[in-house]
């Protein structure tokens, strides 16, 4: 993927008037005129961004790991997104103040950032450090809202460096899969960013003061058999979450959830089994190559599917035709 470097675009400027909501946080008058996050981001930072050029489901956007200076009193506008930030190098006292709430903190590998959309604030970061970014849409976010809080309205809170070993874990996958160029990981990259989303509305919401919702069941064994069968019948192409959310009538969120309850497994360790369950019946039942199978089980490289074979079957391809 081609990294897109965000600009300050000419124009931007630091006096955009906003007002305190009920919670004391400042947020822009209105969330439709609030900039775009990567481009304030590029407008307060020394190094902007590197944005990976693919827009994700929700206008969801990634950035690789890319390394910025440190921040003194730098003020930062609200954004019409939320942004959720990775440290993954430099430990610096870090501090956001938000009108005359200081949070402080620390940065490091085990905790993570959260910039609520339309809250803006006064940065100081003591050092250079090397981040990631996600950008996620309130729209995004609300699918999960949706299915875990039943509809009701939950408030994203402000976090500074923050331990949460879970959320930091989701943020360095994201920003390793950032770096890769290829189909077959879409599917793993969407259902990250849902687990982040869910992590994000459980842990670090307004959810925690809501009454618990009532837990949904799995999916029937129809809803099951039929998207088992439309893999099966498609191993080849890019198989996405909208597709098979589709099958059986349900929003991508809860289906994920839905189809892990029932199977012990994730779409995307489903989809696995099944490629390799197909691979073993080519790899000894027909004469094409170790290439032509994994393009034909829908893989883009041989190094790709062998690293996969290896890890379900226990041996390479070659190894396993070998046995035969």
């Amino acid at each position: 993927m081609i990294p897109v470097y965000y600009q300050l675009e000419e124009g931007d400027s630091l006096d955009q008037r906003a007002a305190p909501n009920s919670r004391g946080l400042r947020r822009s008058a209105a969330d439709h005129s609030s900039p775009d996050a990567a481009i304030e981001m590029a407008r307060i930072l020394d190094e902007p961004p590197v944005l990976v050029p693919e827009v994700l489901h929700g206008d969801t956007r990634l950035t690789r790991k890319w390394a910025h200076g440190g921040l003194q009193e730098d003020y930062m506008r609200g954004v019409a997104g939320h942004v959720a930030v990775g440290c993954h190098e430099g430990q610096h006292a870090i501090s956001w103040r938000i009108e005359n709430k200081r949070l402080t903190s620390r940065t490091n590998s085990k905790g993570f950032t959260l910039i609520p959309r339309g809250v803006d604030g006064h940065w100081n970061i003591a050092g250079p450090v090397v981040v990631s970014h996600v950008y996620l849409t309130q729209e995004r976010l609300q699918i999960c809202a949706d299915e875990i809080a039943g509809g009701r309205g939950v408030e994203i809170l402000p976090r500074v460096a923050f331990a949460d070993p879970a959320v930091a874990g989701l943020l360095e996958i994201l920003s390793h899969e950032a770096t890769r160029d290829s189909a077959s990981s879409r599917l793993f990259v969407e259902q990250a960013i849902d687990l982040l989303c869910s992590r994000l509305i459980r842990e670090h919401s307004s959810f925690g003061s809501l009454p618990a919702p009532v837990r949904k069941g799995g999916l029937a064994g129809w809803q099951v058999r039929r998207v088992t069968t439309f893999m099966r019948e498609n191993l080849e192409q890019h198989i996405g979450l909208n597709e098979l959310a589709a099958l059986v009538g349900l929003s991508r969120f809860h289906f994920c959830t839905a189809f892990r309850h029932s199977t012990g497994q994730t779409p995307h360790a489903w989809l696995t089994v099944q490629r390799m369950r197909r691979a073993r019946e080519l790899l000894a039942h027909s004469g094409l190559s170790v290439t032509e199978v994994a393009l034909a089980v829908g893989y883009e490289t041989p190094s790709a599917f062998t690293a996969a074979f290896r890890t379900i079957v226990g041996v390479t391809p070659s190894g396993f035709r070998r046995a035969l």
